[in-house]
């Protein structure tokens, strides 16, 4: 069993919270979250303060990432084959499509975006590269989680928490969507995780998105970006050297 030093554990959860909440949080809510004392998430936030990892608000004195974070993520996503690799492929895409895209990787139980060409329509476009989405709740999680059989299996419902009114929190509903999109080889989301913002077919870690009205017909995406995004994770794979499908 790995050895966990515990402050380092809890700092790295207090970063992970400010990641996804992605807005300045003040120590009150980190602290109930955290479900620890505030007093002690207090010191960590102003260790962390000190290394330019969190900074702080000077009028609502709230906390959330600092600049030093920066040059360990840009770092990150400079090692990253998988973005070396589809930067050509995102760009025809979003080319072909004239929306944007997205190329995301899993991390642990989220989508972690690692390049974004953004669409047409930028007020749209909030998540900018290093955003992390829910899995269940948007298309680039569902196509990866539609990969990972066993995960269908251990679907809790209390970790199907609810980012809008379309939002599948039926554990068997996630388990029978899942099924269709290992099938099929794409999947969609229409207003599930930004409400009736955005549509969006994705093939393993590419996706395009924009407006519902432009992405789809009805309920579906078009059949024509269903072609562009399955012929960019074909290009994809044979870059990574995946076999050809």
């Amino acid at each position: 069993m790995a050895v966990q030093i515990q402050s380092i554990a809890r700092a790295a959860a207090v970063l992970r919270l400010l990641t996804v909440h992605r807005r300045p949080r003040p120590l009150a809510d980190l602290a109930a979250e955290l479900r620890l004392p505030r007093g002690t998430v207090y010191g960590i936030l102003r260790t962390l303060q000190t290394v330019g990892f969190v900074e702080q608000e000077s009028d609502s004195r709230k906390y959330q990432l600092g600049p030093a974070l920066l040059h360990i993520g840009s770092s990150y996503l400079n090692g990253s084959e998988l973005r070396r690799r589809a930067l050509d492929a995102a760009y025809t895409l979003a080319t072909q499509a004239g929306e944007g895209v997205r190329i995301g990787t899993l991390h642990e139980n989220f989508v972690l975006v690692v390049h974004h060409v953004p669409g047409c329509d930028e007020r749209l476009m909030v998540l900018d590269v290093g955003g992390l989405m829910p899995l269940y709740a948007t298309a680039l999680g569902k196509a990866l989680l539609a990969n990972r059989g066993e995960f269908a299996v251990d679907i809790d419902a209390t970790a199907l928490a609810s980012c809008t009114a379309a939002t599948i929190t039926d554990p068997d509903r996630l388990r029978a969507e899942l099924s269709r999109i290992s099938k099929r080889g794409w999947a969609s989301e229409v207003g599930e995780f930004v409400p009736g913002a955005r549509g969006g077919a994705v093939v393993g870690v590419i996706a395009i998105s924009g407006p519902t009205e432009r992405i789809c017909d009805g309920d579906s995406p078009r059949s024509a970006l269903v072609g562009y995004v399955m012929e960019s994770a074909r290009t994809i794979s044979r870059q990574l050297g995946g076999r050809r499908w």
